[in-house]
């Protein structure tokens, strides 16, 4: 097959599953060029209800003027706002305002006051970074945000405010949907809420009308995400509370309908979240997943619990998120979270990793097996091999993945799971089995089988390939905690409490070699991957715990 061949086919196994709008709607944005209005600022509207605190990030802000976004510091008075020499996705955390509600921040108010007004005094309107319609819509939200927590806009902030809504109904990111079109919703909605009159009142009905149709196709019926991403699964659950927080201020405004709604998917998405996180009380790593970018767990839990919410627990069995595809495994020893999910949807598939199948471990309440994790966006050699097969706990054949990620959010031809098998038995036994059809594109058309038994005292995990292969390689990535030694027979681990789990490998030859975990954006761990070389069509790798 020729190079421009090949091409092609991975063009159109990628368009092919994009809806009509995302085609005509691309060229809409590319080509409109709507005029600023700059009028003033409508009343701001009456609040009757009462604001409770958001969930907190991290502070952004180390200085007066200095940033510290993905790790990586910045300050304003040298960078300016838009900075070329800065990655497009820190330029957009710079425009996010994030502080405002982060960590603390009462301790940083006149810091916030002062760059709030700058942003407004230096940023032209429908000019640079901070005028696209996604960093525009975070901030608008953490404006509004800020101001219901008790503190008040300049006339020069409140006056922007209506500016950016104004812009934002004219730029909605109707050819990306998805989270950046709720997000655009979400936006309008607060300031809908925020301000009053009937332009207000426009924005308002424009960002309900697209939450009506995006809600019950984003959040799915087990209540998670439908990117199947655990990070955007986490933004989603704030977005949903601010949506609640915001709407409870304002009695009546938003029809009691929607309201309820909102308030009714809030419980299945706390329960998803729960079920994808380890013990330590932080999400798996599935798809684009890293720490630091949602608040903590521990934030958003909280938020919902002062917004009345009930914070789910976990029970030792299994836990079958059935309409997103994920299942948790635990007992007294180990939790397992399992990717048996489709890579998201069709036609939004750009925070997909090839990680079909994968698998993350603890054992005594600490993690042991991890996926690759998220330190980068954009297109680069290091975004493309993050969301490889190889970085994930997952089977590779014939040096292929198992899903077709391309560039830095294209995915072409894609694994598909099939045939899931969940049993508990009387004798504490939990097993889960999946295949999925990814490699039936190569020669031979290989299917992967992966079946977990998780016992009292140890996890197997058994794979198979049918069909023919030339090679088939398995991979297990440490947590960089944990201590690993290698025997003739696997390993033995040594995990942070004290406690060993021995690792032993059947159907196939093994080395320990070194690799990097990647938690949050702009970091990178040293740690440790298990590889083993499949050498017939079966392998079993046993993790057995001490008690």
């Amino acid at each position: 097959m020729t190079a421009s061949f090949a091409t092609l086919k991975q063009y159109w196994h990628t368009l092919r599953y994009l809806r009509p709008i995302q085609f005509y709607g691309r060229l809409w944005f590319l080509l409109y060029r709507p005029k600023v209005n700059l009028a003033g600022a409508p009343a701001a509207r009456v609040i009757d209800g009462q604001w409770q605190a958001p969930a907190a990030r991290l502070a952004s802000l180390t200085a007066p003027t200095v940033f510290r976004c993905l790790n990586e510091q910045g300050d304003l008075d040298k960078i300016g706002w838009d900075n070329p020499s800065r990655d497009k996705l820190w330029r957009y955390n710079q425009h996010y305002f994030d502080d405002l509600n982060a960590a603390n921040a009462v301790a940083r108010v006149e810091w916030h006051k002062s760059l709030m007004d700058r942003w407004a005094a230096e940023n032209l309107p429908g000019k640079g970074s901070g005028w696209e319609p996604y960093p525009l819509s975070l901030r608008l939200v953490n404006w509004v945000k800020w101001a219901r927590s008790g503190r008040s806009l300049s006339v020069a902030c409140e006056h922007s405010m209506a500016v950016q809504a104004r812009w934002l109904m004219q730029r909605l990111e109707i050819h990306l949907l998805g989270n950046h079109l709720f997000s655009n919703a979400k936006a309008l909605v607060f300031a809908g809420l925020y301000f009053s009159g009937k332009e207000a009142d426009q924005w308002l009905v424009k960002g309900l009308t697209i939450l009506r149709r995006q809600l019950p196709e984003q959040i799915l019926p087990d209540g998670g995400h439908f990117e199947r991403s655990t990070m955007y699964h986490a933004l989603a659950v704030e977005d949903m509370l601010d949506l609640v927080n915001v709407a409870r201020c304002y009695s009546g405004v938003v029809p009691a309908a929607q309201l309820n709604a909102w308030e009714a998917v809030v419980p299945d998405m706390l329960r998803w979240l729960t079920a994808l996180c380890h013990p330590d009380g932080e999400i798996g790593f599935f798809n684009d997943a890293a720490f630091d970018i949602a608040p903590s767990t521990v934030e958003l839990f909280d938020y919902a619990q002062r917004l009345g919410f009930c914070r789910p627990s976990t029970k030792d069995g299994i836990t079958d998120l059935t309409t997103s595809g994920y299942l948790r495994l635990q007992n007294d020893k180990a939790c397992i979270l399992f990717d048996a999910a489709s890579v998201g949807p069709n036609y939004l598939p750009g925070h997909a990793h090839a990680d079909t199948l994968s698998l993350e471990l603890s054992v005594h309440g600490q993690r042991l097996l991890v996926n690759s994790g998220t330190s980068c966006y954009g297109v680069s050699d290091e975004r493309l091999r993050q969301r490889g097969t190889a970085a994930h706990n997952c089977l590779v054949v014939n040096n292929e993945n198992s899903s077709q990620v391309w560039s830095g959010f294209r995915v072409a031809r894609r694994a598909e799971p099939f045939g899931r098998v969940i049993r508990e038995d009387d004798e504490g036994v939990l097993r889960v089995a999946c295949s999925h059809d990814g490699y039936r594109r190569l020669t031979g058309k290989p299917t992967h089988h992966r079946e977990l038994i998780l016992t009292p005292h140890a996890l197997e995990v058994k794979d198979s390939i049918s069909g023919h292969y030339k090679t088939a390689d398995l991979f297990f990535h440490f947590h960089p905690a944990v201590t690993v030694s290698t025997t003739n027979q696997g390993l033995v681990i040594q995990m942070p409490c004290g406690t060993p789990v021995e690792v032993e490998v059947t159907g196939g030859t093994h080395r320990l070699q070194q690799g990097t975990w990647h938690p949050s954006f702009g970091r990178v761990e040293p740690n440790y991957h298990l590889r083993v070389v499949m050498h017939g069509n079966h392998s079993v790798v046993r993790f057995t715990f001490s008690a």
